[in-house]
């Protein structure tokens, strides 16, 4: 007899036999690891998105090694930061906005518009990354490469087959982005040492760039992607809160040792006197300097791929922060209103004029700024409000861990604003 069965069960009563008991069981744990895995490849694809590759490509040229100080840095705040609101988040089994809505009165209606304005800024630059892919692989401008890009988002997020398709093919196109970036890496000739040097120690410390990276992998709606897509697969509750933390490291691991293999390919490039050209596509200027043609061609359809999962994920997450406006935009409103949302980004990217690269890096650092906002109210959750986590005590090390890094994004944040938003002027 277990622990929790009755003493006095009836001996007649319907007990599954161990065979239907061992079927629930793997059935659960797949179920359960599955959703996990769909959460990590979302916050994956939203961290390592054509805004990362050409925000890093960017700064390495304007940086070089001392770059990869903030390629730490960010990978330090992403865990931290995704690490608690994984938690927060499943633990209390309420999307973002509700929950910040119960804790301080109006602040998850302000959470809602920051994140959906922002959401809305980055899937614009997801758009214009997008065509930056066509444009690699095929030669076509960058404004009809991301038309024919978005259109076939809506499409994937509207056929469902399509969709799961789709995971596939990203899984495989994944697999092609870490095997051709190690490529260029190893062909590239980084001077390692001096990078690692420069890790720890850097000659110069620019907080905009930092911001922006971080914004880029971390801020507005990627820090609530894999959280609410857990929601959505029914992962909640304090049983799984161990597991989503073990979840979030493991993918944050493989997506910064992605990051920084990819700072070393572009290092290697711009070390060797190439010049990217950071107003058109400098992370196309890379792979080609180092891999030639063949390198220029498969690295467009890894941004392509990147920019179309980039925009569905951008959606799906911002769009998910509107029900807290109106408890209707749910199934099916919900994903018309995703489709209008990707349209309204298009049609931004089509008349706004920004340079397609400028515009991919603004987009980091507006959703940078938004970050320290956004995580200061869950910081004060996991603090003072047990009682909206059910009862459950979050971890000292790290709601400390969250607080310092509370108080870092809020100094990057207003050392930064200014430089930020310059880029939008950049041609």
């Amino acid at each position: 007899m277990s622990e929790n069965q009755a003493p006095n069960a009836p001996r007649e009563a319907q007990v599954p036999g161990p065979a239907t008991v061992a079927s629930n069981t793997v059935g659960f744990v797949k179920a359960r690891r599955a959703s996990l895995l769909g959460a990590i490849f979302m916050m994956a694809t939203s961290a390592i998105g054509p805004g990362f590759i050409t925000q890093t490509a960017m700064f390495t040229q304007m940086l070089g090694a001392a770059f990869a100080f903030g390629i730490l840095v960010s990978i330090i705040i992403d865990f931290v930061v995704q690490a608690n609101i994984w938690r927060i988040i499943t633990v209390s089994g309420k999307r973002a906005a509700e929950l910040a809505n119960e804790a301080i009165p109006y602040s998850g209606f302000v959470l809602g518009v920051l994140v959906i304005s922002g959401g809305l800024v980055f899937n614009i630059g997801n758009i214009a990354g997008a065509g930056l892919g066509l444009n690699a692989m095929l030669g076509l401008d960058p404004k009809i490469g991301g038309a024919i890009s978005a259109c076939l988002a809506i499409t994937i997020f509207l056929v469902k087959r399509a969709g799961v398709a789709m995971d596939r093919v990203m899984i495989v196109l994944g697999l092609l982005m870490i095997v051709l970036t190690v490529i260029v890496a190893i062909v590239a000739h980084p001077p390692v040492g001096e990078a690692l040097k420069q890790t720890v120690l850097p000659d110069h410390i620019d907080f905009a760039s930092i911001t922006t990276i971080v914004g880029g992998t971390v801020g507005g709606y990627i820090t609530y992607a894999g959280a609410h897509k857990l929601l959505d697969s029914g992962v909640s509750g304090v049983e799984h809160a161990e597991q989503v933390t073990k979840s979030a490291f493991t993918g944050i691991v493989v997506t910064g040792i992605m990051r920084y293999v990819l700072f070393l390919a572009f290092l290697g490039v711009t070390a060797s006197g190439v010049a990217l050209d950071v107003a058109g596509n400098p992370a196309a200027d890379a792979f080609f300097a180092a891999a030639g043609e063949i390198g220029l061609r498969a690295f467009g359809l890894v941004l392509w791929a990147a920019g179309i999962s980039s925009v569905i994920g951008a959606a799906f997450t911002s769009v998910s922060f509107m029900s807290v406006f109106n408890r209707k935009v749910e199934g099916r409103v919900r994903a018309w209103v995703t489709v209008v949302f990707i349209a309204i980004g298009l049609t931004v990217y089509l008349v706004l004029g920004t340079a397609p690269a400028a515009l991919l890096v603004f987009a980091g650092g507006f959703n940078g700024l938004i970050l320290p906002l956004g995580f200061t109210v869950f910081m004060y959750i996991g603090w003072f409000r047990e009682d909206l986590l059910n009862g459950y005590r979050m971890p000292r090390w790290l709601l400390i861990s969250g607080t310092l890094v509370t108080v870092l994004t809020w100094y990057m944040g207003v050392m930064s604003i200014e430089a930020i938003f310059a880029f939008l002027g950049s041609k």
